[in-house]
């Protein structure tokens, strides 16, 4: 895979409007031709935030939180700590996973990534009031972030936690989990970093079960994997995982390793 030298070189994107993100033509920065999301005229979720809310997220978003852009992050200066791993997570929601896993990986950096903006700010006050020093947030896509923010080679995990499973045959070219984006999730990881995902949507499960081997730069190593580097137990029942166990669905989780 060849990465641009900077993070604007070669990106194909329609112009940004007051809520439209940065939308990069993969295949044409690329030159391949993998499956990557065909998101159409995806848009920044609106919602509105409390009093509250808002007096929080202008006092410590400046400093815990980023928004999309063609910025490189420098994570050493950023958790203002140098030789950390450092983990991804997109999708984070109202980082109910995030906030009750990072405490326990207290040596690991979090970067958590979402687009709706009230669940940030949710995320925001976990870490402010809970004094979660590892966590800090990106809004935007997973994917754009990936490619515009991150260096190649940079990360010691991402995690994929239960993202949306389009469930109509016809949305089914917008889900994360295709051969683009694993082939961009690889590039990131180090040499060992490991790629978490987890979805409770059985039709979801039988996609990512067809694409288990399709990187490879990415090794499957199947679930569970008693010898990850990486904390994999979630230790706390997410709401997502909760409304999976009263549905009585099944949780389906998938490890693979950078070789």
């Amino acid at each position: 895979m060849t990465t641009p030298q900077n993070p604007e070189q070669a990106l194909t994107e329609r112009e940004r409007g007051q809520f439209g993100p940065m939308q990069t033509d993969f295949n044409a920065t690329f030159g391949n031709e993998l499956d990557y999301p065909r998101l159409g005229n995806v848009t920044f979720r609106r919602g509105t935030l409390t009093d509250n809310q808002q007096a929080l997220f202008d006092e410590h978003w400046p400093r815990l939180g980023r928004e999309l852009a063609n910025e490189r992050i420098d994570i050493d200066e950023w958790f203002g700590r140098t030789g950390a791993k450092t983990i991804l997570e997109i999708g984070s929601g109202t980082g109910t996973s995030t906030a009750a896993m990072a405490p326990l990986e207290a040596d690991t950096n979090v970067i958590a990534v979402e687009l709706y903006k009230p669940g940030l700010a949710k995320l925001l006050g976990a870490v402010v009031r809970g004094g979660i020093g590892n966590i800090r947030m990106v809004r935007g896509d997973g994917m754009e972030v990936l490619m515009r923010m991150v260096e190649p080679e940079s990360l010691d995990g991402i995690r994929v936690f239960f993202p949306d499973p389009w469930p109509k045959a016809r949305h089914h070219k917008r889900r994360i989990i295709q051969s683009g984006p694993l082939n961009l999730f690889a590039s990131r990881l180090k040499k060992g970093g490991v790629l978490h995902v987890a979805t409770d949507h059985a039709g979801y499960a039988e996609w990512i079960d067809e694409l288990v081997n399709v990187e490879p730069q990415l090794e499957y190593k199947d679930w569970p994997w008693p010898e990850c580097p990486q904390l994999t137990d979630r230790q706390v029942i997410t709401k997502f995982e909760g409304k999976g166990l009263d549905a009585d669905h099944v949780i389906k989780e998938y490890l693979w390793e950078k070789k």
